[in-house]
């Protein structure tokens, strides 16, 4: 087989498994990571017991995808910094401050978004 190609199925599953291997390392070694993850599986299955329209659906979605990729830049970045140096840098904390206040800010929307989209449901519910 030709690994060399333009277009080769080897490289795409290769690449996947690159990807698969930094999620699988975010969600084992960042706490963030996995408080982000659980609520992302409560919020879908809120998604299924709510019977949410296919719009409601896309904005949870694009809010998890959201904080789960702001969390992975986080992560990265926080290890590129500190891969290049281990000692106290104001520049270095600088720039990992704007990284967290990233997540923060991608946080901050998921959980709007969560609340005008289930509290009226909920509210239903209850009603």
């Amino acid at each position: 087989m030709n690994h060399k190609s333009t277009f080769s199925i080897y490289r795409i599953f290769r690449s996947i498994s690159f990807a698969v291997r930094g999620l699988t390392y975010m969600f084992k070694n960042e706490r963030n990571a996995r408080i982000h993850f659980t609520i992302a599986i409560i919020s879908i299955i809120l998604c299924i017991i709510l019977d949410l329209n296919i719009y409601e659906w896309l904005f949870i979605l694009s809010a998890i995808a959201l904080v789960i990729a702001a969390e992975l830049f986080n992560t990265a970045i926080e290890k590129l910094c500190n891969h290049i140096t281990k000692e106290r840098n104001n520049d270095i904390k600088i720039i990992k401050d704007l990284s967290a206040a990233g997540v923060l800010i991608c946080a901050l929307y998921a959980l709007i978004a969560g609340l005008l989209i289930f509290i009226p449901r909920i509210w239903e519910l209850f009603s």
